[in-house]
């Protein structure tokens, strides 16, 4: 039985996996909005708000654990600047899981993450 066992392995070896879901959580502050699979955005959203709640707190230690995990540091910037204090007020739920059908070529569910927009915090 396998209880206590959390996330998807994806098919992938642990380096590939890790470094996927920092690719997709770094795009997906850049950008705001992308579109992956359900499984990979089920698993990136939880990872992205500890992004944001990261760019909530805004020391020091905050900034360092962000450096560590997303690649990009204008998207540290960006979190910490921006996305935090848009936030600041949110306890929690910054992101948006939006399933938007299955994809042409293989038929795998695709989904839509997106971060909820300012007129709505």
């Amino acid at each position: 039985m396998a209880h206590r066992i959390d996330g998807r392995k994806l098919g992938r070896p642990t380096d590939h996996r890790l470094a996927l879901f920092r690719n997709l959580v770094t795009d997906l502050l850049r950008h705001e909005k992308i579109i992956t699979t359900e499984a990979k955005a089920r698993e990136v959203k939880g990872l992205a708000e500890k992004m944001i709640t990261l760019g909530k707190r805004n020391d020091l230690a905050a900034r360092r654990r962000a450096l560590r995990f997303v690649y990009d540091k204008k998207v540290v910037d960006k979190i910490f600047d921006d996305l935090g204090p848009r936030f600041s007020q949110r306890p929690g739920g910054y992101s948006r899981l939006v399933k938007i059908g299955p994809r042409q070529g293989d038929g795998a569910r695709m989904a839509q993450i997106e971060l909820i927009g300012r007129e709505e915090v």
